[in-house]
């Protein structure tokens, strides 16, 4: 079973993914902040992270920099998801290697399909 980080400050987005994830196969583990994020990252070892750039003690684009430093998560792929979005900082973190970046409000189906599709789940 792969396993999901879902790294977001508000608990209602928390659970919305939880359960849709859950009920798709994966196992889940969520972090509130961008400290914690990068903690259980190192200590759960996920499969994927869906990462929130506004979370306090840490920003995503913070967080997915620290993420490259160690080579445990160094290929650990990461979708963005930001109820803030602009084309800046969807080309920045493009072009920082993520594999995906969603606005919020989002269709859980279409995040859905993009972490299948970064996980090589997808069958075209």
């Amino acid at each position: 079973m792969k396993k999901i980080l879902i790294a977001d400050d508000d608990p209602d987005i928390l659970k919305l993914l939880s359960s849709r994830f859950k009920a798709n196969g994966y196992d889940v583990v969520d972090a509130q902040n961008g400290v914690w994020v990068v903690v259980k990252a190192l200590k759960e070892n996920p499969d994927l992270i869906v990462l929130d750039i506004n979370m306090p003690a840490g920003n995503g684009i913070s967080v997915f920099e620290q993420l490259k430093k160690h080579i445990q998560t160094l290929f650990t792929p990461v979708i963005f998801i930001t109820g803030y979005p602009s084309y800046e900082v969807r080309n920045q973190v493009i072009e920082m290697g993520a594999d995906g970046f969603v606005s919020k409000p989002f269709d859980a189906e279409e995040l859905l399909f993009k972490v299948e599709e970064a996980l090589g789940e997808v069958i075209v």
